[in-house]
């Protein structure tokens, strides 16, 4: 009989609405992803540097450390032109360290009060980092250009608060 292991992704995050999405990502692959929690880790890695990529590749690393296993992180904001780039690295914090997802998004839109439409022009990025469990790393970005609403609009999904204030360029709809 032969036994083939399944090989396990952790990702360095305890947010389920992350979880979810990167299973269904790569639900047709032979890939078993798990939280961090799931694989033992309960320690959350704090964000502290400068950059979406360092602070990306600062989870991916102590997860993969952790567990001796393939481990994926990602850190990512919004980048809101009128405001100098802020929130940026700071977008989950900058209403606060507690501040909930109504909170991230009323303190946003009251930070953007006096820009009117047309001068708010923002970046969503993402850095997403592969660490192996031997140290080899990978780093991925992606950047989408939009704009910030003045009111939320559609539905609010937990963790994901800027998704009813961002509209990617080519698009009408948050």
């Amino acid at each position: 009989m032969l036994f083939v292991n399944r090989m396990k992704l952790i990702f360095a995050t305890h947010n389920p609405g992350k979880i979810y999405e990167m299973r269904q990502l790569v639900a047709d692959l032979d890939i078993e992803v798990l939280s961090a929690e799931e694989a033992g880790v309960t320690e959350d890695v704090e964000e502290d540097q400068e950059t979406f990529e360092g602070n990306s590749l600062k989870k991916a690393r102590f997860v993969a450390e952790q567990t001796g296993e393939w481990s994926v992180a990602d850190d990512s904001g919004i980048c809101i032109n009128a405001l100098d780039g802020r929130p940026g690295v700071h977008t989950a914090r900058w209403a606060g360290p507690d501040a909930a997802d109504k909170d991230l998004i009323d303190y946003t839109l009251d930070q953007l009060k006096k820009i009117p439409e047309g001068k708010r022009q923002a970046s969503f990025n993402t850095v997403a980092s592969i660490v192996s469990p031997d140290g080899e790393e990978w780093i991925f970005d992606g950047i989408v250009q939009g704009v910030v609403t003045t009111q939320p609009r559609g539905d609010h999904r937990p963790k994901l608060p800027y998704d009813v204030i961002f509209i990617p360029d080519g698009y009408d709809q948050t």
